[in-house]
């Protein structure tokens, strides 16, 4: 079972792929609030994804994010290592976002 402190540094993770870095998938350009719903530690975290980080990554929720993200802690760590794939974790249901259809299509570049 993951930890509250590996899914705090695999959304950090998951910020710098957004970024375009080194090795990753190209850089997607998005500055907007995200909060993320670990649903098995019933944790949540909020910030500003920008510039490939997650700035501010505070404990608690925000429910006027803009990016919001729902999904259980093992499952963001095996999007991070690449076992899981994002797409089809978001259409079964094991990843659940809300967020504007724009932003959507940009994550979908996700893997």
């Amino acid at each position: 079972m993951a930890t509250i402190e590996e899914c705090r540094a695999a959304l950090q993770s998951i910020a710098g792929r957004l970024a375009g870095e080194p090795g990753s998938a190209p850089k997607i350009d998005l500055d907007r609030s995200i909060a993320c719903h670990i649903r098995d530690l019933d944790a949540y975290f909020h910030g500003r994804l920008k510039d490939g980080s997650i700035h501010a990554l505070n404990d608690g929720d925000d429910p006027k994010a803009q990016i919001r993200l729902a999904m259980a802690g093992d499952d963001l760590l095996a999007l991070v290592r690449g076992d899981l794939h994002f797409a089809s974790a978001w259409a079964t249901g094991r990843v659940s976002i809300k967020a504007s259809f724009g932003d959507l299509l940009k994550l979908r570049k996700l893997g």
